[in-house]
């Protein structure tokens, strides 16, 4: 089973990242003019959409027994145990009960994700703690199976 998903960020960021320039252009247009502010919020808006597509652009995907998170991969051989996490656990995980060695891919408009151990000796990371949309359809394309 192949999964892929981009944790992209959502609507509710386009719209307070709008809004804000906005209320920037609204800002200098008193204090400088409209050209200046036009320039202004146009050098704003140009940044705040290449922040929000970097930030939101990351991947997550299982491909050819392959696990990718953003910029890691490992083979899904070298994968134990997975649990799918809801958002309490991934609270705890990310938290409380956190190992400082694990990899995290962590988005906070996203509350749910998967835990993944990582049996691969030369790799110091005991499990990688990755967000997600569908925590259960990752884990069953991790496990090589179909989610219910």
């Amino acid at each position: 089973m192949q999964y892929t998903e981009r944790l992209s960020v959502p609507l509710r960021w386009w719209v307070q990242g709008t809004m804000l320039i906005a209320t920037l252009w609204l800002a200098v247009v008193v204090a400088a003019g409209p050209v200046i502010a036009g320039a202004v919020a146009g050098v704003a808006m140009l940044l705040l959409v290449a922040g929000f597509v970097s930030y939101g652009g990351v991947r997550v995907s299982v491909v050819d027994g392959e696990f990718r998170a953003g910029p890691a991969h490992i083979s899904l051989h070298l994968v134990g145990e997975i649990v799918a996490l809801d958002a309490e656990g991934t609270r705890r995980t990310a938290g409380r009960d956190a190992d400082a060695r694990a990899f995290l891919l962590l988005r906070p408009y996203l509350k749910r994700s998967v835990r993944v151990e990582i049996l691969d000796p030369a790799d110091p990371a005991p499990y990688w703690l990755v967000s997600t949309r569908q925590p259960e359809r990752l884990a069953a394309a991790l496990q090589g199976t179909t989610a219910g």
